[in-house]
């Protein structure tokens, strides 16, 4: 619920802000395999609060590559050693020097 100061500002409860309120949080995104290869770097800073928005930056940073932008849409994602899964990515936080691995589809086992 959203109260007002003396001057008439309106406060907003910490539960109610959204994400995109939130100042950017700074960690890694760790490419392996193929995506590594696509991408050129084994690893590189993001700047975000959810994995959606880390990885449009990624996809943003690298458009001149095709082959990367494919790869992550096939790819699984690990955030801070934890499976994403068939989680929505604009609803996985990430946190402040946190990881992001991103491991594509592996052949064999």
């Amino acid at each position: 619920m959203a109260a007002t100061t003396n001057a008439g500002d309106t406060l907003i409860s910490p539960e109610r802000v959204t994400a995109g309120e939130h100042a950017p949080l700074t960690g890694t995104i760790r490419y392996w395999a193929a995506a590594k290869a696509a991408a050129g770097v084994a690893e590189e800073p993001y700047e975000a609060v959810t994995l959606a928005e880390a990885l449009a930056a990624a996809r943003a940073r690298h458009a001149s590559r095709p082959r990367l932008l494919q790869v992550l849409d096939h790819c699984s994602y690990l955030v801070d050693g934890e499976q994403v899964g068939s989680r929505d990515h604009a609803r996985v936080r990430l946190t402040e020097g946190g990881t992001v691995e991103v491991l594509p589809p592996f052949a064999g086992g």
